[in-house]
């Protein structure tokens, strides 16, 4: 069993100012696989303090010395891809082959966008005799999930790192492991003392003690809605920047000429990738209501491809939730939908035939949904699809954007000009086009309660700088 019991504050691995430990669970067998040490408000100021003052040297440095530490990190990262995707999937059952390619390649992408992204970036703009100047916006917090644990601490650092930027970072408590070795890879990078540091803990006690923390410059959170409001009202007394990527209700629009095998194919293995738990997955599929019998055949036929079962086997296509906790609220969320009335298509309560531990959910699929219902509602975060038959485009298009979440949406139709002018009505930050996925270099991040600020790419890159403006610069 893993033991990762330090901190890593000021280039130094560090114990806790006050012992606590926590044990992490592989979700697959229910057991402990590491132990880890729970901060204090006491060990986040040494980290804010460590962050503070690395920042005076860290924002002078050059954009070649910046661009030099994100290549030896990618370099260093892509050495120990295997540790880190067994790490993935013991902390939050991924499959190995999933573990092994999204999960850690995600991470070493945004390690590698920024560095191409910062040797070209333009920080200075000039207007006649003035100068416009962005600069690094000074200590930032940043908060990450346990979903895509490496993806979202990586699109974080790095745009931070790469304009000048210096950081504390508290990882999920339930998923700690990769982000540990990100530590041990940012220290082999030569990073300098205080510019990454880690402290792990909870919410409550670690991450209110960032927002609140006021030499904290701005705060970066990927979590719940719920949680993310919480962090922006603890930053708020000290004025701090506050982003965020949060929840989604994401729709999935099947126009009457998509080619509904394809579509519904292609829609409902989303839905189960990663086992449902991404914040952007197209969870509420709109169907033409002439089409709905049929879809939800498809949908059947699909869900009894996936392959549920053990993480260390490549065989395996979908593994357990993350933990008892969200099992319990998926089942919940599911007993709720039958009781509503919606159908079951296939799926339902319990754990998976011939499995009788771990945190697995049947692949579920309800169909005949109206947008009211709980199902429809709730971000259910687990392998459950919802369908909602519609009986006019406008109608379909009214449901999708009947949400408090703007997060994604998915269009499908064989008429691109078509597709392109239902994506153009959807209140949503990312909208996907009959299965289309963005690069590294798109901007990431959501609508109305799914969050405010994008990441990836350039985009990500402006939430950690602040904008100055010099007049005279130049002599009139």
């Amino acid at each position: 069993m893993h033991k990762y019991t330090q901190f890593y504050i000021n280039g130094q691995w560090v114990d806790p100012v006050t012992p606590k430990t926590l044990e992490v669970l592989d979700p697959s067998t229910e057991e402990a696989c590491a132990t880890i040490s729970l901060g204090s408000e006491a060990d986040v100021d040494l980290a804010v303090a460590a962050a503070k003052a690395a920042f005076e040297t860290f924002s002078q440095t050059s954009v070649e010395e910046r661009v030099g530490m994100l290549e030896r990190m990618a370099e260093i990262f892509q050495r120990r891809i295997g540790e880190i995707a067994e790490a993935i999937r013991l902390e939050m059952g991924a499959p190995i082959k999933l573990a092994s390619t999204a999960q850690a390649y995600a991470g070493l992408g945004h390690i590698t966008e920024a560095a191409k992204i910062l040797k070209n970036y333009t920080f200075t703009e000039d207007l006649g005799p003035h100068r416009v100047v962005k600069e690094p916006i000074g200590v930032c917090g940043l908060i990450t999930p346990w979903n895509w644990p490496l993806n979202q601490v990586s699109c974080k650092v790095a745009p931070a790192l790469a304009v000048g930027c210096t950081m504390v970072l508290k990882p999920s408590e339930i998923a700690p492991l990769s982000a540990y070795l990100y530590a041990e890879i940012m220290d082999e990078a030569g990073i300098p003392a205080g510019v990454f540091n880690l402290v792990n803990g909870d919410g409550p006690t670690v991450g209110e003690a960032l927002s609140r923390h006021p030499d904290v410059d701005m705060m970066s959170f990927t979590g719940s809605t719920r949680a993310g409001s919480l962090v922006a009202q603890n930053a708020a007394p000290t004025v701090k920047r506050v982003t965020q990527e949060l929840g989604g209700k994401s729709p999935n629009i099947i126009l009457a000429d998509a080619d509904l095998e394809a579509a519904v194919t292609r829609g409902v293995m989303h839905m189960y990738n990663n086992t449902g738990q991404s914040c952007n997955a197209p969870s509420r599929m709109l169907v033409p209501r002439e089409m709905l019998s049929e879809a939800e055949a498809i949908a059947a036929k699909v869900t009894e491809s996936v392959v549920v079962g053990p993480t260390t086997e490549d065989s395996t296509t979908m593994g357990p939730v993350v933990s008892k906790v969200q099992w319990d609220k998926i089942q919940a969320l599911i007993e709720g939908g039958i009781a509503e009335g919606a159908k079951v298509v296939c799926g339902g309560p319990g754990l998976p035939d011939g499995i009788d531990r771990g945190y697995y959910v049947r692949p579920t699929v309800f169909s005949e949904v109206s947008n009211d219902m709980s199902i429809a509602e709730q971000e259910i975060f687990g392998p459950v699809l919802v369908m909602i038959p519609y009986d006019s485009e406008e109608e379909a298009i009214q449901i999708a954007n009947d949400t408090p979440y703007g997060l994604a949406g998915y269009v499908q139709s064989e008429d691109l000009d078509h597709a392109r002018q239902v994506a153009s009505r959807i209140r949503a930050g990312n909208v996907h086009i009959n299965g289309a996925s963005p690069g590294m270099d798109v901007p990431f991040g959501g609508y109305k309660q799914s969050g405010n600020g994008r990441e990836w790419g350039a985009h990500g890159f402006t939430d950690y700088l602040e904008i100055k403006a010099i007049s005279g610069f130049e002599a009139a």
